[in-house]
């Protein structure tokens, strides 16, 4: 038996604890966890879905999350976890995208329950708990299945999705077969594992959405290598440094908005907990500011290790905290393939000089049903890019100055302006819109739109909370303008351009600092 599977660990120490659920302190061990992705598998087997099938996901943080997903994995489909906190059309474009056969969700996405079975007719919908109208329950039909494994029990995949410069989710299929470690996000996550000695002993805090690429791949690869998962339901820094204290968690994996919520806690607040079990962490996501990760390091010590990627895997970095003390804002030296800075030719610049990233050599991949963005996401070398810009110094280091052009990065979630920006010239009273991110010393930066109405009456408070009332019903909240500003026209070329980079330069100037 593969020593790489919930099974082998299910046997070799069935009362270990797989997952513990931060806020309940609910407990599943590896004996339960395997038994009940056995009974999950049975179940799908039973519904029709064969090896290859694809069925979605879209669960907040709770142990049935990692039963459903290695149900799916042990019956050799294809697994998409889709975020919660999208609105239903989201939602069902993503399932419909991808060609699910079978989605899994639970009440706790509210509104959007009630409307998906409408929204996706020839899809099977399982919930969590009792039948709900449109769906089977899970929990009652896997209950009284077997507990052992299905007789073709395999390896199935991940397939994730990334929105694209439109705003439109796309999916991302890698070329790696699923015997190499699961390959996509799971073989990666096992790749990284190795490369820092990481074993059963490992104890890991997932303070972030598990749908989400990273929290996704570290948890699972946490429970294929037998180790612990400490979850939280929903992030919250006093509490996750209760849990670091309380588990002796030895692993664990942030966002840079983590940091600077965990640094405005009171310092007596901070000094009161110990955290000395930290071995290893890892943050990733977005760039952090250098005061940031600078009191990070003199708080936690020189065990912060940082990675720069994609869910595209065209390039990976790794910086650990001596490195980036002597390089502070870069976010190290590429580990798979190399790493070109490109001019708008694609040709590769010399050192220090900004362009848009390429990788030469990385994972290979394809955008699910949009060969012309795979296409475009090559240039005439063949290497890859994702949009991010930046620079490579003569040591190799990369920085990154922009971030996949005009995307907007809060709290660790890519927002793509284009989206919001289509959906409000189509309100009657307004005339343009553009939609950036600004400086927010909590979030990283802030969705901002800054709006032409067609008359200039309108710009009022009463308006402001009227498009973002209006703007809920499309969008998920994190797309939703923090701040809204009006003007009497934007700055546009003659062809019809918007010059977005003049607004992003002006509220530039006014930074926000951070303090510790």
């Amino acid at each position: 038996m593969d020593d790489n599977t919930i099974a082998f660990h299910a046997q070799r120490t069935p009362d270990k604890p797989a997952v513990i659920m931060g806020e309940s302190g609910a407990a599943l061990t590896y004996a339960e966890l395997d038994a009940a992705a056995n009974r999950g598998a049975h179940l799908l087997r039973q519904s029709g879905l064969q090896p290859s099938d694809v069925v979605a996901m879209c669960l907040e943080n709770c142990p049935i999350f990692f039963q459903v997903a290695w149900a799916a994995l042990k019956c050799g489909l294809a697994l998409v976890p889709v975020s919660p906190r999208l609105t239903a059309k989201e939602m069902a474009f993503i399932v419909s995208d991808s060609g699910a056969k079978a989605l899994m969700t639970s009440p706790t996405i509210t509104q959007a329950f009630a409307q998906l079975p409408s929204l996706l007719p020839e899809v099977l919908l399982f919930t969590i708990g009792a039948t709900e109208s449109g769906y089977r329950s899970w929990s009652e039909e896997a209950a009284v299945l077997p507990s052992g494994p299905i007789k073709d029990e395999g390896l199935g995949s991940v397939m994730l999705y990334s929105s694209g410069t439109t705003g439109r989710p796309k999916g991302i299929i890698h070329q790696t077969a699923p015997a190499d470690n699961g390959g996509g996000v799971l073989g990666s996550a096992m790749r990284t594992f190795t490369m820092w000695g990481l074993d059963s002993g490992m104890v890991y805090l997932s303070p972030a959405p598990l749908y989400h690429s990273a929290p996704f791949g570290w948890a699972m690869g946490t429970l294929r290598i037998g180790g612990t998962v400490v979850v939280m339901e929903r992030f919250d820094p006093e509490a996750a440094l209760a849990l670091i204290q309380r588990y002796e968690i030895n692993t664990a994996q942030w966002v840079p908005t983590h940091f600077v919520r965990l640094l405005k806690l009171p310092a007596k607040v901070r000094a009161s907990y110990n955290v000395s079990s930290l071995k290893l962490v890892v943050h990733a996501a977005a760039p952090c500011p250098v005061p940031v990760k600078r009191a990070m390091i003199e708080w936690w010590g020189p065990i912060i290790q940082e990675y720069y990627g994609s869910t595209e895997q065209t390039a990976l970095t790794f910086i650990n905290s001596e490195e980036w003390l002597e390089h502070p804002g870069s976010v190290g030296r590429c580990r798979v393939g190399i790493l070109h800075s490109c001019d708008d030719e694609g040709e590769p610049l010399p050192a220090g000089s900004v362009g848009q990233i390429y990788s030469e050599g990385g994972a290979d991949f394809v955008y699910y049903n949009d060969p012309e963005k795979t296409a475009s996401s090559r240039n005439q070398h063949g290497w890859t890019s994702v949009g991010d810009i930046g620079f490579l110094d003569a040591e190799g280091y990369l920085y990154l100055t922009d971030r996949k052009n005009f995307m907007i990065i809060s709290g660790g979630v890519n927002i793509y302006p284009q989206e919001i920006e289509n959906l409000l010239v189509t309100h009657p009273k307004i005339a343009d819109a553009a939609v950036i991110g600004t400086p927010d010393p909590d979030l990283g930066e802030q969705v901002t739109a800054i709006i032409q109405p067609l008359d200039m009456a309108d710009a009022t408070p009463a308006f402001e909370n009227a498009i973002r009332a209006w703007l809920r019903h499309e969008l998920s909240g994190v797309k939703v303008p923090k701040r809204i500003e009006f003007r009497a026209d934007l700055p546009r070329l003659p062809t019809g351009k918007l010059v977005k980079h003049l607004l992003r330069e002006e509220y530039a100037k006014q930074p926000t600092e951070f303090s510790a």
